[in-house]
């Protein structure tokens, strides 16, 4: 059984949410996930748009080889949208975002109004373990730090099996547990998966066996761990703090995600967790 069910995510989500785009290092460009200082990064902002430029580059050789006009792409964990709409101003997609979360819808909403491309995207509420049957076919299916919230990793696999279209794109940008002996390794981990309601921590050949089952083939995985913001002042800081006052009792866990993020900090400096961008192709 999963630890976390949807409704805990989502009120997770709905929680923390408004805080994250107001004091959130990326909430100045709608960003709810991670900068990535990848090669060609210059500024902040392009830190944190770095990994939908990737997708959107392989959407671009996507619709050059299939000739299509207009891609179908869903986000999977949408978030705030602005990822979708990312995409929207690079190149002409057709979108459609989902998120357990009511008030992100209502915030995507809002964005892609102001945004102009109301007539281009679409953000709903749904689950993407059980995604609406009207929904596809999907060109490129992505889920950015969402994929491991899931309860049921080869539901989710089934799910964009169901939706993408024979030799369309799944990209998973995700943490995904490194071998690790060491017992502050699984101490660690497990901090870090009750503080951010994580269900789903796997080995990357464990993800590679689902997508296959799936119809998924694996084509690339790039660890982007090395381009990440690690041992920050704030970083050791909130360490620290962790380390003097310990587990937060059940009155303070509005600040779970505070101690989630340092133990994925640690898990990340350690080696313990790696950052991956993976992307598959459906066959046939």
């Amino acid at each position: 059984m999963p630890r976390f069910d949807a409704e805990q995510v989502r009120h997770y989500y709905d929680r923390h949410t408004p805080e994250f785009v107001t004091f959130g290092q990326g909430g100045h460009v709608g960003a709810i996930h991670r900068a990535v200082w990848g090669p060609g990064v210059r500024t902040r902002a392009e830190a944190f748009r770095y990994v939908e430029r990737e997708i959107a580059e392989h959407l671009r050789h996507l619709a050059a080889a299939t000739g299509l006009s207009t891609p179908h792409v869903v986000d999977l964990g949408c978030g705030v949208g602005s990822t979708l709409v990312g995409l929207a101003h690079l190149q002409p997609i057709r979108g459609t975002g989902i998120t357990l979360s009511p008030v992100q819808v209502a915030i995507a909403e809002a964005r892609i109004r102001k945004a102009g491309l109301a007539d281009q995207i679409r953000c709903i509420e749904g689950d993407y373990c059980n995604l609406p049957t009207d929904l596809g076919p999907a060109d490129l299916v992505f889920a950015i730090e969402s994929f491991a919230h899931g309860p049921d990793p080869g539901r989710f696999f089934d799910e964009c099996a169901r939706i993408t279209r024979p030799g369309g794109l799944l990209i998973i940008c995700d943490d995904f547990r490194r071998p690790a002996s060491h017992p502050a390794g699984a101490h660690s981990i497990e901090r870090f998966s009750r503080g951010w309601h994580i269900n789903t921590l796997l080995e990357s050949d464990e993800l590679r066996h689902l997508a296959l089952g799936a119809g998924f083939h694996h084509e690339t995985t790039v660890d982007l761990s090395p381009y990440l913001e690690l041992r920050r002042p704030r970083d050791r800081a909130l360490a620290a703090v962790v380390a003097l006052f310990g587990w937060l009792p059940p009155f303070a866990r509005r600040f779970d995600h505070l101690v989630g993020g340092s133990a994925l900090h640690t898990c990340l400096t350690k080696g313990w967790i790696g950052y991956d961008l993976a992307r598959f192709r459906r066959l046939g």
